[in-house]
């Protein structure tokens, strides 16, 4: 009888939460792109944060219990908030489009939400490869990252300096640019997720 080995439950619980932040992403993005129904996707994004909440827990749980880690305390724990970050930033940017009642997107808002989604299928499958230990292969993940970074940091550049020039409505100049500047957040936080594994890396 071949006895399976048990799954770590760090590693576990890293790729429950890359499956969803995915889901999250892939609502957070058909909500950008549609404002039909803002109440509606930002009730289904918190009850994914909610989730994400537990999966959270879980792992700090699990720190406090167990003697023997399979990373550095403080890697697991780092990588562990900076990923709660990229929910949250998606969760509260979804209430701002919903308390703010916008119904029509710009191009600006669409792109931003699909680096969003494209940022975290790269975070997704760098957990997948840091709970199969294979970390080099993680770099290209984390290029990527970094990458949708800096479109989104020009990204954001570009929406203001279009927002400014070509609205004169007071009320629509504020909404919108704490709106991208939420957008743009988001992105930060998906490159503190890479910035942590490169740490990881660094040290295994």
């Amino acid at each position: 009888m071949i006895l399976k080995r048990k799954p770590d439950v760090f590693f576990e619980h890293f790729l429950l939460i890359g499956d969803n932040l995915r889901e999250a992403a892939r609502l957070f993005r058909e909500n950008v792109e549609n404002l039909s129904d803002t109440e509606t996707y930002a009730e289904s994004i918190k009850l994914l944060e909610d989730r994400g909440d537990e999966y959270t827990h879980a792992i700090f749980k699990a720190l406090n219990q167990t003697f023997i880690t399979p990373l550095e305390r403080e890697d697991i724990m780092l990588l562990t908030v900076k990923l709660d970050d990229v929910l949250d930033g998606m969760e509260a940017c979804s209430d701002l489009l919903d308390i703010y009642c916008i119904k029509e997107p710009d191009p600006y808002m669409r792109l931003f939400a699909r680096i969003v989604e494209n940022c975290t299928e790269e975070i997704a499958a760098a957990l997948q490869l840091l709970a199969a230990k294979k970390l080099p292969d993680i770099h290209r993940h984390n290029f990527r990252i970094n990458d949708l970074e800096k479109e989104a940091d020009q990204l954001y550049r570009e929406s203001l300096q279009v927002l400014f020039a070509e609205n004169t409505d007071l009320k629509k100049i504020i909404q919108f640019k704490e709106i991208y500047e939420k957008m743009e957040s988001i992105l930060d936080c998906c490159e503190d997720v890479a910035n942590a594994l490169e740490g990881i890396i660094m040290r295994s």
